[in-house]
């Protein structure tokens, strides 16, 4: 054994390296992720929402046919579905691209 080295030492290194690395890629895919947006709609496409992977809505668009001042309701309940959609693509998106760098490991908080 090589004098003042402990057995599996240079694996450590190795592995703080892999994180380190890792750290620096989820960095940059966070920048990413900010400018990456998927959309959703509703009811046929009356109405559309887009969202960031921040989980961020950046539009909401209303066909003028979905506005009907007697049914209000309706498109509250449409653009509730719409959202709840895109933020839904949006975290799988998200998923998606953080395996990629984790490799699958389930990390927590990630």
């Amino acid at each position: 054994m090589a004098k003042g080295r402990m057995p599996g030492m240079g694996n450590m290194g190795s592995m703080m390296k892999q994180v380190q690395k890792m750290q620096q890629e989820m960095a940059r895919l966070q920048g990413e992720l900010e400018e990456k947006t998927v959309e959703s709609s509703a009811g046929g496409g009356v109405v559309a929402v887009v969202a960031t992977g921040k989980k961020e809505i950046k539009s909401i668009s209303i066909k003028p046919e979905a506005v009907d001042p007697d049914d209000v309701e309706m498109l509250e309940d449409l653009i509730l579905a719409a959202v709840n959609e895109a933020l839904r693509k949006a975290e799988q998106m998200v998923a998606e691209e953080m395996s990629k760098i984790t490799g699958g490991l389930n990390i927590p908080g990630l």
